[in-house]
């Protein structure tokens, strides 16, 4: 498994990570989220063994990954940028990586690439930026790794070039076990193909939780109420529902009509509501966007211009 012990990353007075405990298990699709600089590229590039912490430890399979040539065959690191690879043709690319990874199969390669039918001696300084994407992930499924990092991995590419990217990738996770760690702006992605979700805000984890319990743990609620008791006007404050296990994320009135997004248990915020006798409570499915919306709306932070749908 990867695991991150109160781990800390600086970038001079920058703290790009403020004591990070994770654990990602074997097997698992693994989605990293969370607003721009919220640390989500500095996880993968310690993960991967490219920096190294100011204190804590980042381990893979329990042995510290930094400096540490064995435990980093066993990942592969897709960055979000290609423009190093310009020069290289896809055949120098493969021998390239071949070098350094053991476990490479040039059946795998082969058998990629001609489903996706990237030419061999071409440079990939003349593919579309699909192509670039497709390669080097055809390349990091050859290198047969334990652990697979992707960093904004379908960022750019078309909707066709995203389903053949993406079903590249859960072949692999299906047919091998493959653990994969990826970073996304896009939630939709997230939520389909991950089963396990971290959510970061300021260098620091807000959640981490299987994607199906997030959902489960928070709820939208739409509530109408008499607008009058006793002949006066009423106006409700979330203080009025205030209950033992309720967290109110969000709460807004529009006249006798109340919207309200809260994490707990649905019966127990239901039983909070009910004692002002609503005329109607309707519990309505959030979306995995949302949840990370509201979430950070209670830190202070708008994140409606950092994320995609």
């Amino acid at each position: 498994m990867i695991e991150l012990k109160n781990t800390v990353k600086k970038f001079d007075s920058f703290t790009a990570l403020d004591g990070i405990d994770l654990s990602i298990k074997k097997g698992t699709a693994f989605g990293l989220i969370g607003s721009n600089g919220a640390g989500k590229s500095t996880i993968l590039r310690l993960i991967s063994g490219i920096y190294s912490p100011e204190s804590g430890e980042v381990l893979i399979d329990g042995e510290s990954v930094y400096d540490n040539v064995d435990a980093k065959q066993k990942v592969f690191f897709i960055n979000d940028e290609t423009v190093q690879f310009g020069s290289f043709t896809l055949k120098k690319l493969k021998n390239y990586y071949k070098s350094f990874y053991p476990s490479f199969s040039e059946e795998i390669f082969e058998t990629l690439r001609k489903k996706t039918e990237l030419p061999l001696d071409k440079k990939i300084n003349t593919f579309s930026k699909g192509m670039k994407r497709q390669a080097i992930v055809i390349i990091g499924l050859a290198c047969c790794t334990d652990y697979l990092l992707l960093d904004e991995a379908f960022d750019g590419l078309d909707p066709t070039m995203r389903i053949i990217v993406k079903k590249m990738l859960v072949d692999a996770m299906l047919d091998r076990q493959l653990t994969t760690v990826i970073s996304s702006h896009n939630l939709k992605e997230i939520n389909e193909l991950c089963d396990t979700a971290a959510l970061l805000h300021d260098g620091k984890i807000i959640f981490s939780q299987d994607i199906d319990d997030v959902k489960g743990g928070v709820h939208k609620i739409q509530a109408v109420f008499n607008r009058e008791e006793n002949g006066a006007a009423v106006n409700y404050t979330k203080d009025d529902f205030a209950c033992e296990g309720v967290e109110m994320l969000h709460f807004e009135q529009s006249q006798s009509i109340y919207f309200i997004i809260a994490k707990g248990d649905i019966e127990t915020i239901k039983a909070s509501l009910s004692v002002k006798h609503p005329v109607l409570i309707e519990v309505i499915p959030l979306t995995l966007e949302e949840i990370f919306i509201y979430e950070l709306e209670v830190l202070g932070y708008d994140s409606s211009d950092n994320i995609s749908e």
